[in-house]
């Protein structure tokens, strides 16, 4: 490994690699792993070494192209980020744009319109950091601050050819049961041959438990034979184990007061820590918050630098923390600051200090704050703060001086620890609290032997009982991005956190008095925060449905494409809010608070680091934003898509190239409609024209009467017109089904000679086996997103009802026009026009394409399983949108001119 030991120091500046962090890139097979390492040992560098040494350097077509790093809600994911582009970058691997051959793209998976590029490259490498709220939404198919248009993109590309690091798991609650059901459900499709690409699970915690991931049937074969990865005792040796103390000690404080003052008599007594900055670890914001204020007022301490870390503020905040006091550098000798935290600091923050002081909490918890004292090496004083047992007392001597009976007084004193305990359960807090009784010091080697020597305290230092579990049956229902008839969605918060910490995004806007927020107004990542989303209902909404006075906000409408203003129905967890500036809610110096009235400083519209048009397009059911782009023609934007889709054919297997391929030629004919094209307003050189699929943007119309219609829809009924026409007993058509559809009273009518002999285009697509022709329909009807497992009539469809039937804006019965596409070997050859035929809306067989469309889409999700689907979805959903936003000159219209 003499060549990888040079990568590592490459790829740290300068760091040799820790014993266990080169077995692990020793490993030439990608598997699920287990990984117990000791906080402080470089978790990060070994996970992302492992991966780049193999899928990046060596080139090993075996490990997944996409490193996913999932950390805990509530962490700062930016110091997570920053390392990643430093390590890359050393390497020189970093992808900033340009040609992504041979480099690394990293992306954050926070919301807002500046989540990058990363799905539109499924064939390239990327690292993905987010917390689990926002990444396991996108695993379940509902991504959190995401258009719906975009959940199966990002679910596909999370399911195949990714590698999941879940970091920390021990604050990950439900989320880690979660996880380990998902990869069993994705090991049992590899089982049965559905998967084409690669997914496997590393789950990484210096406190990790086996026990954690068995607790279903399901993960019983995943957890059966899962390799762990830990530090041996006998290789405990060196300065990070043998040159560290951590002395501990308890206080009890009553109160956010006492706390504030203990820290400031000990932040004083060791000369305003000297020898590092003291940090304060507290369970809730509110504490937080309370203690820091507290402190500011603290007249000894004016010269202190005073700072205040929690979940509840906006990037654009967070991203200063950085390079001002959450660095190896800003923990030096000398530094006068105190730091005052919630769990943020528990993980992905390199942070040191030389005095802690900790509110009690659940043991998986206190070890990760003992890690942030003494980080490197060295000495560092911590003082446990157990504000239940102060609260506890307090209760029982109240009650004791009220004269009230010995059962009285324990239910208040346990109801006053349990309250205080929060948000943990207080036999957890008690566990900790013996745990504590029998240490005096907490450097990482007393921790280890302490754990090894007392086994029998494992089970309630460690408990894991999540309160929901996965089944496979919800998984593969989530595969449908439909709303029910409420326009709701499957609420999937239950799979990712419990209890209270759950988010909504709220980002602030000045908006004058009786306006209403832009169509086009979207967040960047850097404005939005994160709020629960029942303390956000309460602010806005009070106790009523609707908003309170004084208050302003509004949620997306994906089907109207517009803001509109928020219900009490509305907040939800993974929803998107915007709220009027005035509104208050938001101070840069605490964070969100409810009780501000003061108007918040929205964050600074930056200009779009890309075209918005793929966002715009995504964020509405009714969006064509990627057609307006320079005039091209049907068949040359379908060639371009196709000629993208050939550099992706390395990831398919042989029977798949070509209905992949052919999906990419045909997937726009749809628009040759007349909906679509009296959309536009052609010019002079092109006013003869029915076959135009971009248009640059004032030639567009506003018409009102195509409102809802979905072009891809289209395209898929011409494409079963060609089998209609030439092949019924196809196999893909009526050919299972003709005796069973004559025995239940609906036979098909006699098939009709064609007028004339298929075109070439028409002949690949008879060439199809059944299975490759339902995979291509399914490609073409889901390439945007829109329009996938069951077709359904919009609210713009009823309301032209009078018509005739209408879905999706396409009536029954109207005509669809030639439509010229490419072939294979890039000649022109004809779609033939035909009826819009609206039969296999229905659901079950009909006699006239055989299988009704939702059949077609489980026979499919049979085949390959959801995981799978999804991804081929994105492969040609990634191919067009790279070609619409190439506007290349169309040859087809040049010559004409």
């Amino acid at each position: 490994m003499d060549r990888y030991e040079h990568f590592f120091q490459t790829m740290t500046g300068g760091m040799q690699p820790h014993g266990w962090q080169t077995g692990l890139a020793g490993q030439s097979l990608c598997a699920n792993l287990m990984l117990r390492i000791v906080t402080g040992f470089g978790k990060t560098f070994g996970a992302l070494g492992a991966w780049t040494w193999h899928r990046v350097v060596q080139n090993d077509d075996a490990w997944p192209r996409r490193l996913v790093w999932c950390l805990p809600m509530r962490v700062l994911v930016e110091q997570t980020e920053q390392e990643v582009r430093a390590a890359l970058t050393r390497l020189n691997l970093l992808w900033e744009g340009g040609d992504h051959a041979g480099k690394v793209g990293v992306h954050l998976l926070m919301g807002g319109a500046d989540s990058g590029q990363w799905h539109l490259y499924p064939e390239h490498c990327a690292v993905l950091i987010g917390t689990q709220d926002m990444l396991l939404s996108r695993a379940l198919n509902r991504g959190y601050a995401c258009s719906r248009a975009r959940w199966p993109v990002e679910f596909g590309l999370l399911h195949q050819d990714a590698l999941w690091v879940l970091d920390e798991v021990q604050l990950m609650d439900v989320g880690l049961a979660t996880s380990a059901q998902i990869q069993a459900f994705r090991d049992d499709d590899a089982m049965l041959n559905r998967s084409l690409r690669p997914c496997r699970t590393w789950w990484m915690s210096a406190t990790l438990q086996p026990e954690w991931l068995a607790k279903s049937p399901d993960t019983a074969q995943l957890t059966k034979n899962l390799p762990r990865l830990s530090i041996e005792p006998e290789m405990r040796v060196g300065r990070l184990w043998d040159d560290v103390r951590k002395p501990c000690s308890r206080e009890v404080a009553g109160n956010s007061k006492d706390i504030a003052g203990l820290t400031a008599r000990e932040h004083l007594a060791m000369d305003r820590s000297q020898s590092g900055p003291t940090l304060v670890v507290v369970n809730t914001v509110k504490t937080a918050v309370e203690v820091f204020k507290e402190l500011k007022k603290v007249k000894d301490l004016s010269s202190t630098d005073i700072r205040l870390v929690h979940s509840r503020f906006r990037p654009r905040e967070r991203t200063m923390w950085r390079d001002a006091f959450l660095n190896k550098n800003a923990c030096a000798a000398g530094t006068n600051r105190i730091i005052v935290a919630t769990q943020v600091v528990e993980a992905g923050v390199d942070l040191s200090a030389s005095l802690l002081i900790t509110e009690l909490a659940i043991w998986a918890s206190l070890v990760q704050r003992f890690g942030r004292a003494a980080r490197w090496g060295g000495v560092a004083r911590i003082i446990i703060v157990d504000l239940a047992a102060a609260l506890g007392r307090q209760a029982r001597e109240k009650a004791t001086r009220s004269g009230k009976k010995d059962v009285d007084l324990d239910a208040k004193a346990e109801d006053a620890e349990t309250r205080a305990a929060l948000p943990y359960a207080l036999e957890e807090i008690r566990a900790a609290r013996e745990a504590l009784d029998r240490l005096n010091d907490v450097s990482p080697q007393s921790l280890e032997a302490f754990e090894e020597t007392h086994p029998e305290l494992l089970p309630r230092l460690y408990p894991y009982e999540p309160k929901h579990l996965l089944l496979r049956h919800e998984m593969d229902e989530l595969f449908d991005t439909s709303p029910d008839l409420s326009g709701a969605d499957i609420d999937i918060s239950r799979f990712i956190r419990s209890g209270d910490e759950r988010d909504v995004q709220i980002f602030w806007e000045n908006i004058a008095p009786n306006e209403e927020p832009a169509d086009d107004s979207r967040p960047t990542r850097e404005a939005l925060c994160s709020v629960p989303f029942l303390a956000a209902r309460e602010w806005l909404c009070g106790k009523g449905q609707r908003l309170q006075d004084g208050k302003r906000a509004w949620v997306w409408d994906w089907v109207e494409g517009a803001w509109r203003k928020a219900e009490s129905r509305d907040f939800y967890p993974g929803q998107t809010v915007l709220v009027a500036a005035d509104s208050g809610g938001y101070n840069p110096t605490l964070g969100w608070d409810g009780d501000s009235k003061q108007p918040v400083e929205p964050v600074p519209e930056q200009p779009p680091a890309v075209d918005r048009a793929m966002d715009l397009a995504d964020a509405a059911q009714d969006s064509e934003a990627l057609s307006r782009a320079a005039w091209q023609t049907i068949a040359f934007h379908c060639g371009e898509t196709a000629r993208i889709l050939d550099k992706m054919t390395k990831l398919l297997s042989s029977d798949l190239v070509k209905p992949v391929s052919l999906a990419g030629r045909s997937h726009d004919g749809g628009k040759a409609l007349s909906g679509f094209q009296g959309r536009i307003m052609k010019e002079d050189e092109h006013s003869n024209r029915q076959d135009l699929a971009k248009a640059p943007d004032h030639a567009w119309a506003k018409d009102t009467r195509s409102r809802g219609l979905r072009h891809e829809l289209a395209s898929v009924l011409a494409l079963l017109a060609v089998l209609q026409r030439h092949a019924p007993d196809h196999l893909a058509l009526l050919g299972p089904w003709r005796d069973l559809l004559q025995a239940a009273g609906m036979p098909p009518a006699d098939p009709i000679p064609p007028e004339n002999p298929p075109t070439a285009i028409e002949r690949e697509i008879l060439d199809l086996s059944a299975d490759q022709f339902n995979l291509f329909l399914y490609l073409v009807c889901a390439h945007h997103g829109k329009v996938r497992m069951a077709w359904h009539a919009t609210r713009f469809d009823q309301e032209r009802a009078g018509d005739g039937l209408r879905i999706q804006g396409v009536r029954d019965g109207e005509t669809l026009p030639d439509v010229p596409l490419l072939t294979k070997t890039g000649e022109i050859s004809l779609l033939p026009g035909c009826v819009m035929d609206l039969t296999p809306a229905s659901a079950g067989l009909n006699p006239r394409t055989g299988q009704g469309w939702t059949e077609r889409v489980l026979s499919l999700l049979n085949r390959f399983g959801p995981f799978t689907l999804a991804w081929l979805e994105a492969i040609i959903r990634s191919a067009d949108q790279r070609a619409s936003m190439a506007s290349g000159v169309d040859p087809l219209l040049h010559k004409e001119g």
